[in-house]
């Protein structure tokens, strides 16, 4: 066994693992590995690496990330994320993950990073160990990670059925015109500065136009917004990640916000229900909200629990 440092001649082979571990479940693609693992300029190489047999087939790798964007957003410098690792069934029990991981600790502690978490990172995969992988969780436990609490996914099949878009007195609901993109960059700055501000630069920079953004407006002001995407979107967004699963088109909706000043209103349902509609009206059947708790918030709206992770962190 050999262990090498994490990069794109590996990528074809840390394709074929995936998908031979977790494909079932989690269906990767290539683009998706690009974006998410190669792309993101958050990868601390000195932290990932790849584990090779005797022929030269990867057989196992971690990627690790910290905020090393040069960017005014607002993200915690001193938080390091596990990516994602995985090692061939194999070839378990064999101390490869352990390698892979204390090297990846070591790192870390290096850069001044006082928390790690598993997922959660800025183009991540999962927001937790999917549940499922009992012995990935009790794995992480023996290493000194504990459990942070339950992040879902949820699924809503509409079946063709018609779906009206939401009515609220004073306010209305649009999909975002090319010239608000200013003002919506400055209702998140000041409403929901970090990942969300985050996503929606990268979202522009990628060329977005703003069919993604549902923006709710109050006297021509943005005070609220939903995230919609699908299969046209310039990104591959989080809740459409796992599109390979489904014959259908698959939509996604989240995050979404309001401003603090306009809360308790019906406002966050009603901007949620805006989303589905622009959705529906591109003949998407099936949409999935990712990454929430908020499992009877969206339950009024019939999304029920699809995937469920668990919530874990270390601290060094």
């Amino acid at each position: 066994m050999q262990i090498i440092p994490f990069s794109k001649e590996n990528a074809n082979g840390i394709l074929l693992l995936w998908n031979r571990e977790l494909g079932k479940d989690f269906p990767m693609r290539g683009e998706l590995l690009r974006q998410n693992s190669f792309e993101d300029k958050s990868v601390l190489h000195s932290a990932s690496s790849v584990a090779l047999d005797e022929n030269g087939n990867v057989i196992g790798f971690i990627v690790a990330k910290a905020w090393l964007e040069n960017m005014n957003v607002m993200m915690n410098k001193e938080t390091g994320w596990i990516h994602v690792l995985l090692v061939d069934s194999d070839f378990r029990g064999q101390g490869i993950g352990t390698a892979l991981l204390k090297n990846a600790e070591g790192v870390f502690k290096g850069q001044n990073i006082r928390t790690i978490k598993l997922g959660s990172d800025p183009w991540h995969y999962f927001p937790g160990i999917p549940d499922q992988y009992i012995d990935a969780i009790q794995w992480f436990e023996k290493h000194g990670y504990h459990h942070d609490g339950n992040e879902y996914d949820l699924i809503c099949r509409y079946d063709h059925q018609r779906f009206d878009p939401p009515k609220k007195d004073n306010v209305d609901f649009s999909l975002l015109k090319p010239g608000e993109k200013d003002e919506l960059l400055s209702f998140l700055n000041r409403c929901f500065p970090g990942r969300w501000e985050y996503e929606a630069l990268h979202y522009f920079k990628k060329g977005g136009m703003g069919r993604e953004f549902v923006v709710l407006k109050k006297d021509n002001r943005i005070i609220g917004f939903c995230r919609i995407n699908d299969d046209q979107s310039p990104l591959i967004a989080q809740n459409v990640y796992w599109s390979p699963l489904f014959k259908e088109r698959l939509g996604g909706v989240g995050p979404l916000g309001v401003d603090p000043a306009e809360r308790n209103k019906g406002y966050g349902l009603a901007v949620v229900e805006a989303g589905i509609t622009f959705l529906r009206e591109r003949n998407i059947d099936t949409i999935v909200i990712d990454w929430t708790g908020l499992v009877d918030f969206y339950g009024k709206l019939g999304y029920k629990v699809w995937k469920s992770y668990s919530k874990f962190s270390k601290e060094i």
